[in-house]
């Protein structure tokens, strides 16, 4: 088989569909099921970590201000048009691997293998930016109870909750002598070796992957307690800071102008990460065809809604200039003296961060899982546990992934990494519903997008868009996809030659 064969051989969707079937997961989850794992996977990301970065700006980028209700709006509508392409092909094609899967009926090998390269920096490395967050609210839910635990669990070592790389940025933001702050390992040759290490983030992932090799309906159960919790927590932030809002912290409305509002809905984009990963669960469905859809589309009006909301009382309550970006909804309460609250927001936060780790390291499995399945990763991975039916090696893999990145990577740099990784996955998912719509136009599609082609070119089109402006202002995460683009495309090469000498040799 020539090089051009390999790079272009699709799978076509029944073959896809009776891989799935011999799968060997177990059906167990239903619609609210489904709900449970967008919201959870949507909801937390956006308000407790990415918010307060959105409105204010960082480095990297201006803030939208008050004006980030239409960076939240852009944001939605790509992600609308993406999710009515999802819902159809999912419904269609109902198969674990999500992305990765539906490019494998649609444009072949090498683009199946580099979607599911790209899927990595969603999942995976989205992971690692949500889990150093929960670290951060770990650490002020434990401040909360300074009078009943030891202080040393309270007042723990800053190596002890950060990352290498993070504590070298505090020691030069405050001063501090690094070698005051960190241990050193010493090798030969004079040569040391800083050592911070991030326990909390690390526990977490373990007793998540733990939890997911029991089973996706026992982590459903978990995600369904904690999500309800948050949206409660929620729902009363709203609530209660409606009474403090002032107008005026409203003007200027976009303070950055069109610059910032684009630049906000790059950010929260991160915001809308997740309701994907429902069609990750496809083979674990009672009924994909129904229930994929209505999940994928009902998550996200709801997590809108919701957004809008929390972001017209946070920037009411708090002046532009006094939002903190590392626990915005928290130190709101503060700001209007509710201390109480603050604490309790931060359980909140907690339990939507455990709900995303949860959700992402299941979508990382299933996409690894179903790449196993096609010979791109050994097929020994690819193994059911006997008892609890779930992908178990596969799983311990993901989690530790996540740990050794959380190592080394920064955590603005990994969510914009994560948004990349996120824009180029579903323009490829618009694109395979107007190429399956051309090959594959008898077969029964349970849901349909409107208005195709108009609607799937509109999603490609704002992705792009938001892309662009990332682009243009050459940040560091655009260069670090470029590489990791290029990494994914080595890699390919190196599979493809062996393969191919693979095939040289049995015929021989």
């Amino acid at each position: 088989m020539s090089l051009l064969s390999n790079l272009l051989k699709c799978k076509s969707p029944q073959e896809l569909i009776d891989e799935g079937a011999n799968s060997g997961l177990k059906k167990t989850l239903n619609v609210f099921d489904l709900i449970v794992i967008g919201i959870g996977a949507v909801v937390g990301t956006g308000i407790f970590t990415i918010i307060g970065s959105a409105i204010v700006g960082s480095t990297d980028g201006a803030g939208a201000g008050t004006a980030v209700i239409v960076s939240m709006t852009l944001a939605a509508i790509a992600s609308v048009f993406s999710a009515l392409s999802y819902s159809e092909i999912a419904a269609m094609i109902p198969v674990a691997g999500s992305a990765y899967t539906y490019t494998y009926a649609t444009m072949g090998e090498f683009m199946a293998w580099m979607v599911g390269w790209i899927l990595m920096l969603e999942y995976a490395i989205g992971n690692i930016t949500v889990a150093s967050a929960w670290t951060g609210y770990f650490v002020q839910f434990l401040k909360g109870f300074k009078h009943i635990l030891p202080a040393f669990v309270v007042n723990c070592p800053l190596w002890l909750r950060n990352d290498y790389r993070t504590m070298y940025e505090l020691c030069n933001r405050y001063g501090w002598d690094v070698h005051d702050k960190m241990p050193f390992v010493h090798l030969p040759l004079g040569i040391e070796i800083p050592f911070a290490v991030n326990v909390p983030a690390i526990a977490i992932v373990l007793i998540l992957t733990v939890l997911l090799i029991k089973g996706v309906k026992e982590s459903t159960k978990v995600a369904t307690i904690m999500v309800g919790v948050n949206m409660f927590i929620i729902l009363s932030f709203i609530v209660v800071g409606a009474f403090y809002v002032k107008p005026e912290h409203w003007v200027p409305f976009a303070p950055n102008g069109m610059e910032g509002i684009f630049t906000g809905a790059f950010v929260i984009f991160f915001a809308y990460v997740g309701f994907d990963a429902i069609s990750t669960a496809a083979e674990e469905t009672n009924n994909p065809q129904r229930d994929l859809p209505v999940a994928i589309m009902g998550t996200l009006v709801l997590c809108t809604v919701l957004y809008i909301l929390v972001a017209l009382v946070l920037t009411g309550v708090v002046p532009l200039n006094a939002i903190d970006t590392q626990a915005p909804l928290a130190h709101a309460m503060r700001f209007i003296g509710n201390n109480w609250y603050a604490g309790l927001i931060s359980v909140g936060a907690l339990c939507a961060l455990t709900t995303v780790l949860l959700i992402y390291q299941l979508g990382t499995t299933r996409i690894l899982f179903a790449m196993s399945r096609d010979n791109f990763l050994p097929k020994s991975l690819n193994k059911v546990h006997d008892k609890f039916q779930t992908p178990h090696i596969l799983t311990w893999i993901s989690g530790l992934i996540v740990i050794i990145c959380a190592l080394f990577m920064d955590l603005n740099i990994s969510a914009e990494l994560c948004n990349f990784g996120t824009f180029t996955s579903f323009i490829i998912i618009c694109i395979a519903v107007l190429i399956l719509r051309k090959t594959e136009p008898n077969r029964e599609r349970p849901f349909k997008v409107p208005c195709c082609p108009w609607f799937p070119i509109f999603g490609v089109v704002t992705c792009l868009a938001l892309m662009y402006c990332k682009f243009s202002a050459k940040a560091t995460s655009a260069l670090y996809f470029v590489i990791w683009l290029l990494i994914g495309v080595a890699i390919y090469a190196l599979y493809s030659y062996k393969a191919k000498r693979k095939e040289e040799s049995t015929s021989d």
